[in-house]
């Protein structure tokens, strides 16, 4: 069965970190551009960073820009997203999602218009920032 698996979320303070995990299983993510993707309450879901298949180029949303990174272990099969410097307005549930795409223009497509390659979602994590 073909699944990613989000963890890692939970409370944490403004300025505090936390590291999430996106495990796949049933494939390999070799050849996938993966991304982290949020949704905050009321709010339409959006990109925060994702990472191609070919040469590891990133991209970041700008709200997170210097704060998140974005990271990829083939041999684990598993993407990560530490997050640090964390702001209220980062509280949400992310979402990690996958895509067979080659290029570094599709997967910063992907990043920016998810709703045009993403149907379905996971359970994903909850990230609260709160004091």
């Amino acid at each position: 069965q073909v699944q990613l698996v989000e963890s890692g979320g939970g409370l944490v303070q403004p300025g505090g970190s936390l590291r999430l995990f996106c495990a796949a299983s049933g494939f390999t993510l070799d050849y996938y551009a993966i991304g982290w993707f949020r949704q905050a309450p009321g709010k339409e879901r959006e990109g925060v960073s994702c990472i191609s298949s070919n040469d590891g180029s990133t991209y970041y949303a700008d709200s997170v820009k210097g704060r998140f990174t974005i990271s990829k272990d083939n041999a684990e099969n598993t993407v990560y997203l530490q997050m640090d410097s964390l702001k209220p307005e980062d509280t949400a549930v992310y979402y990690c999602a996958a895509k067979l795409i080659a290029t570094v223009q599709g997967m910063q497509a992907m990043c920016v218009m998810p709703r045009k390659f993403f149907g379905s979602w996971g359970q994903g994590t909850q990230v609260t920032v709160s004091s």
